[in-house]
């Protein structure tokens, strides 16, 4: 599979599955399963695993054209396989004395779904420091942690967990295990129903002594704090500008429509035809979409800036989609203000917009970041 087939895949199962489904799983606050069903058979959970675990190699460009792509159909499902390819990522990046072959193997078969369990309560969108502590045992060590969102809770096969290493000493000496969703001692501590992103499963998890053996610790004791920033960060804030940019695309899209079949019948003209302002509206929106999708440098001060403006961008687009499409859009005949709710709920997840300007800021004066 090449990034042409990846893309068109994606886009096709946006259409078919996703799209048609996407208004009543957002009122219900319900997992597709049936999304998931169609990543797998469009290939798409093993996509940037190496050929030699039966993935297909593929890079960054085609993960954010994915992502993209199921956003412009569903953020909620967009969300999901972005924490699933930043955990799969993780999980691949183990050094060789943990057992991740095995489940990478069954990813890229399309046989497990994993996800990321980072953020607490008392750390809040300080994702990278966790407040939990593993505690050692012979075989491994036992886990006893209150994660307060985990997307894709009690649907994933695994969950890619943090806590402080058993002899850290600082916020940031933590350690990454892998938890299979049967471990004894794990539990989803109920359902979702947020603002935005409401089909995504976005739930709290409680660990309590959950035995993790040696072979599902992925990083070094300590190391978990590079893992995250070195290899979840770049990851997570490229899959959530693509989030962004599909939002951005599809708000486009119902408000080019609505303003083309809208009409003021008195008149004889749409609403297009008859007003400048919503033109210009959405000539703004179209501006500031482009803006998203021009080639970047690829270094890291990019990828801190990509997620706090891409994020901005989307809320801004889908407020003006809401602006023009009137009434329309806030008495939910369409799908507008599920793009606004779902852009709004993108950025309050760690790091937030705030926190990565804090990182910009100091990384632009040359300042250390911690």
């Amino acid at each position: 599979m090449n990034h042409d087939t990846a893309v068109s895949n994606a886009r096709e199962m946006a259409e078919r599955v996703l799209l048609p489904a996407a208004s009543r799983n957002d009122k219900e606050a319900r997992f597709s399963v049936e999304a998931i069903e169609a990543c797998v058979r469009a290939r798409l959970l093993g996509l940037m695993l190496p050929a030699e675990v039966g993935g297909a190699a593929l890079g960054p460009r085609t993960y954010a054209a994915v992502v993209a792509a199921l956003a412009e159909a569903d953020a909620s499902v967009a969300m999901v396989y972005l924490m699933h390819m930043c955990a799969t990522a993780t999980i691949a990046a183990a050094p060789p004395g943990a057992t991740a072959t095995p489940i990478l193997k069954e990813i890229a078969a399309g046989r497990h779904l994993s996800t990321l369990a980072f953020s607490e309560a008392g750390s809040r969108s300080h994702f990278w420091a966790p407040l939990s502590r593993a505690r050692r045992n012979g075989a491994g060590v036992h886990l006893t942690a209150r994660k307060s969102w985990v997307t894709s809770a009690g649907h994933a096969q695994s969950y890619v967990v943090s806590s402080l290493a058993p002899e850290g000493s600082k916020p940031t000496d933590s350690t990454l295990y892998l938890v299979p969703a049967d471990a004894r001692g794990l539990s989803i501590a109920g359902p979702w129903d947020g603002m935005g992103l409401r089909a995504n499963a976005s739930a709290p998890m409680t660990l309590e002594d959950c035995e993790v053996p040696r072979g599902h610790q992925l990083t070094d004791d300590g190391a978990g704090f590079q893992a995250m920033l070195q290899v979840v960060l770049p990851l997570f804030n490229l899959g959530s500008a693509a989030v962004s940019l599909g939002l951005c695309r599809a708000a486009i899209a119902a408000t080019a429509t609505h303003l083309k079949t809208a009409r003021f019948e008195h008149l004889g003209q749409s609403l297009g035809e008859s007003l400048p302002t919503l033109r210009a509206q959405l000539a703004t929106m179209q501006i500031e979409t482009d803006g998203l999708e021009r080639p970047r440098d690829t270094t890291m001060l990019r990828v801190l800036e990509c997620k706090a403006a891409a994020g901005d961008t989307a809320i801004a687009v889908t407020s003006m989609a809401m602006r023009a499409c009137g009434g329309a859009a806030f008495s939910k005949h369409l799908s507008v203000e599920r793009f606004f709710r779902d852009a709004h709920a993108g950025a309050v997840m760690a790091p937030t917009g705030d926190v990565l300007r804090e990182f910009i800021g100091k990384a632009v004066l040359g300042m250390p970041l911690f």
